[in-house]
C-alpha cells in the first residue's frame, strides 16, 4: 500500500448527521460538499487541537507504513452551522469547533475489532505494535481496542491519545527517548512476535525527510498557543525532532515490548 505525499484534501461540512457517544469527546458522523460521510473530530472537544495534530501525524505515520487508515481531511465548519441543532451539548460543541477542524472517512459497516473473535498475524500485529510505541498511543488496549474490520482487512483509527508529551508539563527531549511502558496492556501485544524485523524495515521507511513532511501538514492555525512563546514552526520542529528521536533509538521501545512480551508468555 503506497502513502500520498501531499497535503490531506479539504471538505466543507455541510450535514451534522449523528453524534457517536463513544468517550467524552462526541465526534460525529457528518457529511461534506463531496458527498462523503466522516467522522469529525471537534477542535472544540476534549484535549482540543493537540488531539486533532495526534490524530493527523500518528494517522500519516500509519499510511507510511503501509496500514490501513481511513483517508483523513480537514473539515471546515462554519459559523452558521449547528445553529438549528436542539441539543445545547453538541450545539455548544459546534460553537467550540467554529473552523478547521479534522475528519476520517466514515467506514460504513464496519465492525468493532474484538480479540476473542478476530486474529492477526504475527508481522501486522508487530507493525501495530511499533507505530503505538513510537506515536506513544496509549489508546489500543483489549478495553479499547481503535481497530475496526472493513472488506475483511483490519483498519486504526482514533489516534488522539497519542503523542502524549505535547500536553503541559511534559519534556519532549526526555519523552522522546523513554521506552513505551503502556505496551505492556496493548491488545496486539502477545501476537506480535516479529518486532525486530519490523523494527528495521519501519525505520527505512521513516526517513527525517518524511517526517519533516508531515509535520508541514500540521495547519498553523492548530500550533498557536497563548501559552507557549515558541513560534508556529518552532513548535512544528518540536514535533519533527521528537519523532525522529524516537526512530533513531527505536531500539529503546522495541527492547521494552519485547520484555513486556515474554512477560505475557
Amino acid at each position: 500500500m503506497s502513502y500520498r505525499s501531499s497535503l490531506p484534501r479539504s471538505v466543507q461540512v455541510i450535514r451534522y448527521v449523528t453524534p457517536l457517544r463513544e468517550g467524552g469527546s462526541l465526534p460525529a458522523i457528518v457529511e461534506a460538499d463531496d458527498e462523503f460521510l466522516y467522522v469529525l473530530k471537534f477542535r472544540g472537544a476534549g484535549q482540543g487541537v493537540k488531539a486533532l495534530i495526534a490524530e493527523l501525524v500518528a494517522g500519516e505515520i500509519a499510511r507510511t507504513l503501509g496500514l490501513r487508515v481511513p483517508e483523513i481531511v480537514f473539515a471546515q465548519l462554519d459559523e452558521a452551522f449547528g445553529r438549528s441543532e436542539p441539543d445545547e451539548e453538541i450545539q455548544d460543541l459546534l460553537r467550540a469547533s467554529e473552523g478547521l477542524n479534522l475528519g476520517l472517512h466514515y467506514l460504513a459497516g464496519a465492525i468493532t475489532f474484538d480479540p476473542l473473535v478476530n486474529s492477526v498475524e504475527g508481522k501486522l500485529a508487530s507493525q501495530i505494535v511499533w507505530l503505538d510505541c513510537l506515536v506513544t498511543n496509549v489508546d489500543r488496549t483489549v478495553r479499547n481496542p481503535n481497530m475496526l474490520i472493513w472488506h475483511k482487512d483490519l483498519w486504526l483509527i482514533d489516534h488522539g491519545a497519542a503523542l502524549y508529551f505535547h500536553h503541559a508539563g511534559l519534556n519532549w527531549e526526555e519523552q522522546s527517548r523513554r521506552p513505551f511502558a503502556p505496551v505492556k496492556d496493548h491488545v496486539l501485544l502477545r501476537q506480535a512476535t516479529e518486532l525486530a524485523t519490523v523494527d528495521a524495515d519501519f525505520r527505512a521507511l521513516l526517513s527525517p525527510a518524511r517526517i519533516e513532511e508531515i509535520v508541514a501538514y500540521i495547519p498553523d492555525q492548530w500550533l498557536i498557543s497563548e501559552s507557549s512563546s515558541e513560534s508556529v514552526e518552532e513548535t512544528r520542529q518540536v514535533y519533527a525532532q521528537f519523532l525522529n528521536t524516537r526512530i533513531a533509538h527505536s531500539e529503546i521501545f522495541v527492547e521494552e515490548a519485547q520484555h513486556a512480551r515474554k512477560a505475557l508468555i
